[in-house]
């Protein structure tokens, strides 16, 4: 079990699957049939681990601003730590999978998702990708059991939706191919960075920009919690630090070699945002929806009021939309067709959806609903710094014009 910090701020769970029973049916498209035995399974193991070990602490971890160094373990026994890879120590569970996992954990909350696409859809990935058998070896196994955790160093103070002008660099110390890297530089909003054991540092060399594997105990490393934040406050960024950092000449990932480096690991957390905050979603709209059952107004219930059933409405078919959406591009994933701009097209619309229906579930609570002991004011806050990273709603929107114009209008 995951240790957590009794305070008077503790909650207890509110809408776990238990609960969730005694609703009227809210699978209005028998989605639930499009799965195979398989997913379903692995779906409500995940959701079973996170009603029991992660969601009765939620809100007190949010409250606190605290994200528990000790959930890794548990997330790597449960098998979501680089969940969908194949490599060494990789549960190589398939697309949908994850996509399904990455929903029921953001159901809990958004940061407890992010932790697990920082260290398996970003480090772990770039590793897998792009490092060596050597690497793979030395990390991957460790990381995929929570023992060790990695961070993503792309993101830099003035270098977010433009990573190509990134100012940290690497320079070689020496001649020759065995010469030492040497790191200069800095990054913003590096999840994880602070208990990380291996950060994947991304830096413009001579070749091209390049990734390096970075001991977070390095000289010359220092990771520092960005706070106060009014978002994600259940998780850590960080700014970082790179002075002088001295890496051996092995300490480079061999695979990648420009901004594709990076960017297919960027894909990877995109996709899992794409089904992940369709778990805000539900929780927010199942909240609403047993607050507007359970709450009576004027002699009946709040839900049997025709603007309360239109917003329910509303929200139960922008999430179903969305489920099918990102269906799609799992099997997409699977079958390994899905293209760049299909994910855009995902994490912004389905993020963008999310937000409306949190902010929409809020309404019906009422005064409650901004109190922690209902969760869609949460998750809207946390799904503004989602609509934020790993691409912003202008950058995939211009990512979808690129691709039904023929015309990049990045610059």
């Amino acid at each position: 079990m995951i240790a957590t910090t009794s305070t008077a701020t503790d909650r207890a769970p509110l809408g776990t699957a238990a609960d969730d029973a005694a609703l009227p049916d809210t699978d209005l498209l028998a989605l639930d049939g499009l799965l195979t035995d398989t997913e379903r399974a692995t779906r409500d193991r995940v959701r079973a681990f996170v009603d029991a070990e992660l969601r009765p602490h939620v809100a007190d971890w949010y409250e606190r601003g605290h994200f528990p160094r000790e959930v890794m373990p548990r997330l790597g026994e449960e098998g979501l730590l680089g969940m969908h890879l194949t490599a060494p120590g990789c549960p190589g569970r398939g697309a949908v999978e994850y996509g399904l996992a990455a929903l029921e954990l953001e159901a809990a909350d958004s940061g407890l998702r992010t932790a697990v696409s920082v260290q398996g859809s970003l480090a772990m990935s770039a590793i897998a990708k792009h490092g060596s058998p050597e690497q793979q070896e030395q990390w991957l196994p460790g990381m995929a059991a929570g023992r060790l955790v990695g961070c993503f160093g792309l993101t830099e103070p003035s270098a977010g939706s433009d990573p190509g002008s990134m100012r940290t660099t690497a320079r070689r110390d020496g001649p020759g191919e065995r010469a030492d890297w040497v790191l200069t530089g800095a990054k913003r909003w590096i999840g994880l960075a602070s208990i990380a054991d291996v950060a994947v540092v991304w830096a413009a060399t001579e070749e091209g920009i390049r990734g390096f594997l970075v001991p977070t105990g390095s000289p010359g490393f220092s990771a520092t919690p960005i706070a106060p934040k009014l978002s994600m406050r259940a998780s850590v960024q960080c700014d970082v630090v790179l002075d002088e950092v001295r890496l051996p000449a092995d300490a480079v990932l061999p695979g990648a070699l420009g901004l594709r480096g990076p960017f297919s690991c960027l894909n990877e957390a995109r996709y899992g945002i794409v089904w992940g905050v369709l778990g805000a979603a539900r929780d927010s709209y199942l909240a609403a929806l047993r607050g507007s059952l359970a709450r009576e107004q004027f002699g009946r219930p709040l839900a049997g009021y025709q603007l309360t059933q239109k917003k329910l409405a509303d929200m139960v078919v922008g999430i179903e939309k969305g489920w099918l959406l990102a269906l799609h591009l799992g099997r997409l994933k699977e079958a390994g067709r899905l293209q760049p701009h299909q994910i855009s097209v995902g994490k912004l619309d389905n993020t963008r959806t999310a937000i409306e229906v949190c902010r929409e579930a809020r309404t019906v609570l009422g005064g409650n609903g901004v109190t922690l002991e209902h969760s869609p004011l949460r998750h809207a806050s946390n799904l503004e710094s989602v609509r934020t990273y790993e691409g912003t709603d202008e950058v995939h929107t211009l990512v979808i014009g690129q691709r039904v114009t023929g015309i990049a209008a990045f610059r």
